[in-house]
């Protein structure tokens, strides 16, 4: 992935020109409901800096960023419920991963039984 891009969908949200049904917000993440979700519960988690794939996250954010969000997922984890009756923590990157938004993001997804993560591929 390039350069960041200002205008993706996330960065106008982190700016306020897109609503969101926010979920739970710190100093370096803001989490907010899916627009489409894929079950009960689907979150997105994002950090409120310009981070394109996870990689470029744990490669340059700070600490602090690091920890804010990864402690910001599991609190969602656990006053969602789905830390109880587990979930898929999932983030994809670059072509191959089918990113959609090029804004680093988790989503955490559960709620349901949600079956196998990958089909063995065919022959």
């Amino acid at each position: 992935m390039a350069d960041y891009d200002e205008s993706n969908i996330f960065a106008r949200i982190l700016r306020g020109e897109i609503p969101n049904d926010t979920v739970a917000e710190t100093e370096h993440t803001l989490a907010f409901r899916d627009i489409t979700p894929q079950a009960p519960v689907h979150i997105l988690v994002i950090p409120k800096g310009a981070y394109t794939t996870y990689d470029d996250f744990h490669a340059n954010a700070s600490d602090a960023e690091i920890v804010d969000f990864h402690r910001t997922c599991a609190k969602i984890c656990f006053d969602t419920g789905i830390a109880e009756t587990g979930f898929r923590a999932i983030s994809n990157a670059r072509l191959h991963g089918v990113q959609e938004v090029p804004h680093y993001h988790q989503h955490l997804i559960g709620g349901r039984p949600l079956g196998r993560m990958l089909a063995a591929p065919e022959d």
